[in-house]
């Protein structure tokens, strides 16, 4: 054992050459047992794979990096000044690259808090479509136009995000103008058949129809109906028909704005030769005077 010990006494560089790459290896070794059971951890908890591949990869990058500067200082390199001009280079690289590094940084917000999933339809960047990919950077959105948009990470999480299919149900919203000379009672009779013999339209929660809003052309009736998600356009285009062909059927009246000229007698041959816009202008004096 003295002889041993004599020996890498006379041999000191190489016994620290030795040390460092043990360092190295044994180093190696457990970043990659690490990033593995970081792996299974999260899978086991149902992270979104993306975001397991990024945590994985980065956790097992920084490690080598612990290792190998572990390494070099066991050689007697001096390592100080290595680490400052890799957080200068690193400082450099982040101002230069702040919107990339948001976006990055909104990926991981995204992935992690699953704000939504492949297949989802949103609204979100002042866009709409169905998520195709959710990327560290961007976000592929489909749109019902058949468009593919590539949108940036941190417009995403920066503004509003609407998921229309994160629950089962949604409430359809119409709102329908009738004539002041038409009884209320008789449009408020046909909506409620109409919508209660619609096989789509659910019982629970019930229908709503009430007057909104006395306009100035029309009275206003608010219709709000409760539907399962994948039925939610089917019954918005196709109750407004039924809405429209029943109110034909009955006699009601849907009003449109519309102007009527009251023109009278000491200015009708002198209104008759001006033009249509001159004409209600004469007229809107004449109604004021």
């Amino acid at each position: 054992m003295d002889h041993i010990i004599a020996f890498f006494g006379e041999f000191h560089p190489l016994r620290h050459l030795i040390v460092a790459m043990l360092i190295l290896v044994l180093g190696m070794y457990l970043a990659r047992l690490i990033s593995h059971w970081i792996e299974r951890a999260m899978t086991r908890a149902h992270i979104e794979p993306t975001a397991v591949r990024f945590v994985t990869n980065m956790t097992h990058s920084v490690l080598v990096a612990v290792v190998v500067i572990m390494a070099l200082s066991r050689l007697g390199i001096p390592t100080s000044s290595m680490l400052a001009v890799l957080g200068a280079a690193g400082l450099a690289v982040g101002l230069a690259l702040q919107g990339s590094l948001a976006n990055l940084a909104a990926g991981l917000l995204l992935i992690i808090f699953r704000h939504f999933r492949t297949g989802d339809f949103i609204g979100a960047a002042g866009v709409q479509g169905t998520v195709q990919e959710v990327h560290i950077l961007t976000t592929t959105l489909h749109t019902i136009d058949n468009l593919r948009l590539i949108v940036p990470n941190a417009q995403i999480i920066s503004g509003i995000i609407t998921n229309f299919v994160a629950n089962d149900t949604r409430r359809a919203d119409f709102t329908v103008g009738v004539s002041y000379e038409d009884d209320l009672q008789i449009v408020r009779q046909l909506l409620e058949t109409l919508i209660a013999a619609h096989p789509l339209v659910l019982k629970e929660p019930a229908p709503f129809i009430g007057v909104a809003d006395l306009a100035e052309n029309s009275v206003n009736i608010a219709i709000r109906v409760w539907v399962q998600r994948r039925d939610f356009q089917k019954v918005r285009f196709g109750l407004l028909e039924q809405i429209k062909l029943i109110f034909d059927q009955h006699g009601i009246t849907i009003p449109y704005p519309q102007r009527t000229l009251h023109v009278h007698n000491g200015l009708g041959s002198q209104a008759a030769a001006l033009p249509q816009q001159t004409q209600a202008d004469v007229t809107d004096h004449e109604s004021h005077a």
